[in-house]
């Protein structure tokens, strides 16, 4: 079992970079446009903002929605561990063991701040009932392809002003990444036994 252990490192890493680099941004970036900072011309950005819910801004339409998806945050980064230790015991494709340390990486990195940042760098909504638990993710990374109003009739943003790629940050960028990789490669990835008995058969065969 103590080969699993590279695996949680990832995660750890990840979690390490993402709150430096979120950190970095709240103590020297101005929030919004103003403090935008150019990385590649106009089209990749540095620009500071804090996301009180879910990905694209969405959040929960209902009283403690906020705390609601944090009980579901922790459920899932608790899941996702213990899903991590069941792959590495079946001997699973190590790209796949270090695809699932990434997504955990990144379900913890915005975890902390949905938990401790409206505390720690007071950026809980001014109607939070209390700083713990509705703290806002930090999200800086902006390609900024298209953005502006998305028509009344759009389910769930209608009527926002929004852009078309959303601000995020590393957790996101590492969930992201992850799952694209899982569902290019999952043939590999999620062979199964039929699969691997067949492979294993012509083996034998020219040996015999």
């Amino acid at each position: 079992m103590k080969g699993v252990l590279k695996y949680f490192m990832i995660s750890l890493g990840v979690i390490i970079l993402d709150h430096a680099v979120k950190l970095l941004v709240h103590f020297n970036m101005v929030k919004g446009p103003s403090g935008e900072i150019p990385i590649f011309g106009d089209w990749f950005k540095l620009h500071y903002l804090t996301n009180p819910g879910m990905a694209f801004g969405m959040e929960l339409p209902f009283e403690n929605g906020k705390i609601y998806l944090t009980v579901f945050r922790v459920l899932a980064m608790i899941a996702i561990g213990f899903y991590l230790v069941h792959l590495y015991k079946k001997q699973s494709h190590p790209g796949l063991l270090v695809c699932i340390g990434l997504i955990l990486g990144g379900a913890v990195g915005n975890l902390i701040d949905s938990i401790f940042y409206g505390a720690w760098l007071d950026n809980a909504p001014f109607d939070a009932p209390s700083p713990w638990f509705y703290g806002q993710v930090v999200d800086m990374f902006y390609i900024d392809i298209w953005e502006g109003y998305v028509a009344d009739w759009v389910p769930l943003w209608g009527g926002k002003f929004m852009a078309l790629w959303p601000v995020f940050n590393i957790a996101d960028a590492s969930i992201f990444v992850s799952i694209c990789i899982i569902l290019i490669w999952q043939r590999r990835f999620f062979k199964s036994e039929k699969e691997e008995s067949s492979e294993v058969a012509p083996e034998h065969a020219a040996n015999d």
